[in-house]
């Protein structure tokens, strides 16, 4: 079984064998990993953004 790819890429000109960019070039990259931003995800984990999941508060109205 080959190594799996790094988490993120060195950015060295010469690309290591485990390089996840060289492994998408080449079609070696496993089922379900993709690279955004010279680092590797998984294709379909989103992360929460930390505004959306903040609950809205109503605000209060000013006194007149």
């Amino acid at each position: 079984m080959p190594k799996p790819p790094k988490k993120k890429c060195c950015v060295s000109k010469p690309r290591c064998k485990r390089c996840p960019i060289r492994m998408m070039a080449d079609g070696t990259l496993p089922d379900g990993y993709t690279v955004k931003k010279r680092k590797l995800v998984k294709v379909g984990d989103k992360k929460k953004n930390k505004k959306s999941s903040k609950s809205k508060t109503k605000t209060k109205p000013l006194a007149a």
